[in-house]
């Protein structure tokens, strides 16, 4: 995505005043085969430019279909005359942005636009190969979803950025029939951030995560209900993170403290067991670089590591540059916008739980009478910090040993009550990447960590 005008763009900046311009594309393409017939194929793709200018202690802002110099300078003028006429309206204490590295980042690939039928050509070899392999399936369904931002950011006191996010991912659902009559059903996902044929080369590769799978599916067609009440659980990898996230990490961001979150006395303070230690990572994790990085955010900070709790310590907020300077912290590049329409919002990026020293096969054993709890299906959180996750694959663990797989139920808690009663955390770490958070827009993110031992609610049957 090329736009000649942005090189100059600085020259139609607000005088006084702190400036952002972005140009951005959005693409999207979908297919769906069930059973072998194509439901969905979507192709979508917005395209646009934004500016927001911050003046006398609030933000205006405006955005356009049209990339052109005129249109830079008409939505340059237009935040500014927002930005002003808010500030004329609403009284609040202007404690102005926190100051920020300036500098420049240039993309480092480029996007593939692949024609559709290549993402039906892989679904239909990938899906005959799943016919052809499991005899007791009822229905099998295929998906690929990938997405991509094209991000040209320039700023008057920040970094400008020429930024590419691509992601890829294939789904397979899988459902049979359980003992009682009811079907029963699973799925999982492999991709990560990077273009589809940068992740995807031969349908074959998918089938031991299919075999996997299938082998899960069967278990849970032979399941039995769990039993209700508080228990001794381990969370997997994907579980783990999804508390991190909804639970946790909501909690956090610095907007929704200062809206009453339960974190807004908690700095500081024990939340945790001191086995947990929770990071929104920027960009590079664990020596290697995270599913989804980013190297600057939307607002032109240059993006850096954001420790939340440390040793079971809360230890700070995630912010943007405005909420910086209420919290007297670092602003660490959190500010993300969906759309070319989307203002930036704090958000996540790549929020994991960082590993601990034990191995699953220990954590299994420390348990007499508990569950392992594997995957998700869907879950919700709110400001206090309650949770109920809906959990779709798991097993009884009795006398330290893995039992019958259990059908579909739910747990619930409050994360920081919860997270005060983890005893061990795994050595191995899982990260996951496919889904949205949908915090007044959606945003791509990455979560996940290691297994955690802990006490929760079970939901029973």
């Amino acid at each position: 995505m090329q736009n000649e005008f942005m090189h100059l763009a600085k020259e139609y900046f607000a005088k006084g005043a702190s400036t952002e311009l972005r140009v951005q594309r959005n693409r999207t393409r979908r297919t769906t085969l069930l059973k072998g017939n194509l439901v969905r194929n979507i192709r979508s793709e917005s395209k646009g430019l934004c500016a927001r200018v911050y003046k006398d202690g609030m933000y205006g802002f405006a955005s356009s279909t049209d990339i052109s110099k005129e249109a830079i300078i008409s939505a340059v003028n237009a935040a500014s005359e927002n930005a002003a006429f808010l500030a004329g309206r609403i009284q609040k204490e202007n404690k102005g942005l926190a100051q920020i590295e300036s500098g420049s980042r240039q993309k480092d690939e480029e996007i593939k636009d692949l024609p559709q039928q290549t993402y039906i050509d892989f679904m239909r070899e990938l899906d005959g190969l799943i016919e052809k392999r499991y005899d007791r399936l009822l229905s099998r369904t295929i998906s690929v979803h990938c997405d991509s931002q094209e991000k040209i950011i320039q700023t008057s006191d920040g970094y400008s950025a020429n930024i590419v996010l691509p992601r890829s991912y294939v789904y397979v659902t899988l459902s049979a029939e359980g003992k009682d009559g009811n079907p029963v059903e699973l799925f999982t996902v492999a991709g990560s951030g990077g273009t589809f044929d940068s992740n995807f080369d031969d349908p074959a590769k998918l089938l031991p995560k299919v075999d996997e799978l299938y082998e899960h599916l069967m278990k849970k067609a032979e399941g039995v209900y769990a039993k209700a009440g508080k228990k001794t659980c381990i969370l997997s990898s994907d579980l783990a993170g999804m508390l991190a996230h909804e639970a946790v990490g909501h909690t956090v961001e610095a907007d929704i403290v200062l809206g009453g979150s339960v974190a807004l006395n908690l700095l500081n303070k024990q939340v945790a067991s001191p086995l947990v230690s929770l990071v929104d990572f920027a960009h590079t994790a664990f020596g290697q670089t995270v599913p989804l990085p980013v190297y600057v955010d939307d607002e032109g900070t240059l993006a850096k590591d954001c420790v939340l709790i440390e040793d079971g310590i809360l230890k700070n907020y995630m912010v943007n540059r405005e909420l910086a300077n209420v919290f007297n912290m670092e602003p660490c590049g959190n500010a993300r916008a969906w759309d070319f329409n989307d203002e930036p919002l704090v958000r996540m990026r790549n929020t994991f739980i960082l590993p601990g020293e034990s191995s699953l096969e220990d954590m299994i054993a420390s348990i007499d009478d508990g569950y392992y709890l594997l995957s998700s299906a869907n879950g919700q959180a709110d400001t206090t910090g309650e949770f109920m996750f809906g959990i779709t694959c798991g097993y009884e663990i009795k006398n330290g040993k893995i039992g019958k797989a259990i059908l579909d139920t739910t747990v619930s808690g409050v994360a920081f009550e919860m997270l005060k009663t983890v005893s061990m955390v795994g050595k191995d770490i899982k990260l996951s990447s496919s889904g949205f958070c949908g915090k007044k827009q959606p945003m791509a993110v990455s979560l996940g960590g290691p297994a955690i031992k802990c006490e929760i609610n079970m939901g029973g049957r």
